[in-house]
């Protein structure tokens, strides 16, 4: 596995002043994401536990996902959470030409506006690995596109990790305005089934409040 932030270093935050990486706030707000979805084994339990809890979060879709699964795709819209752009087919930047990576962002986006009823055409977007050159950032920002990244990645999509250790990178993080990363994605499952109710319980006790991005 190769490297990667859990906290995310002040340096890159400040050297990449461009994108967003939390949210400050005064009330004790929290973001959760969810990247990788619809994915049918996973999406809807994860929406089952953030309803248990009057949770809400932001979904980062795949184009290619919502295409296959537009039925979930509406009911995580319908239950109140916000969606964001995460390409049509999870390209990775660095290996992607600008004109192609936009072009499958864009994509994307006319399927998100397709498959809601809403005709939703939502601004926020998160490259795939977190990782996206400066003329790819460039160009989506020019459309009106905030890049969000995170503040806190759980690595439930590691699994060389334990479920527990997923658990203990969210809640040994977190403070009001994170962006914390999870993924509704078969191989995050496991150390997802874990570590989420219990972050969500944990949030909860903690008096942290769950708000979306837009």
């Amino acid at each position: 596995m190769s490297f990667y932030w859990i906290k995310t270093n002040k340096l890159i935050k400040r050297f990449f002043s461009n994108y967003y990486w939390d949210i400050p706030n005064k009330e004790n707000k929290v973001y959760l994401t969810f990247d990788d979805g619809p994915t049918p084994e996973i999406t809807e339990w994860v929406l089952s536990e953030l309803k248990k809890r009057d949770a809400r979060a932001t979904f980062f879709c795949i184009g290619n996902n919502i295409e296959k699964h537009p039925e979930i795709f509406k009911k995580v819209i319908t239950e109140g959470h916000s969606i964001g752009n995460h390409t049509y087919d999870h390209l990775k930047g660095w290996k992607t030409t600008t004109k192609m990576y936009l072009d499958n962002s864009l994509l994307c986006g006319k399927q998100i506006q397709k498959s809601s009823t809403e005709n939703l055409q939502p601004k926020i977007f998160r490259p795939p690995y977190g990782k996206i050159t400066k003329s790819q950032s460039t160009q989506l920002r020019q459309l009106g596109y905030k890049i969000i990244m995170w503040d806190v990645l759980s690595a439930d999509f590691d699994r060389s990790i334990s479920p527990e250790k997923c658990l203990q990178n969210v809640i040994k993080n977190v403070k009001s305005g994170s962006v914390i990363v999870f993924h509704d994605s078969i191989k995050a499952s496991q150390n997802l089934k874990f570590a989420l109710p219990k972050t969500l319980d944990y949030l909860k006790e903690n008096n942290f409040i769950f708000d979306v991005i837009y």
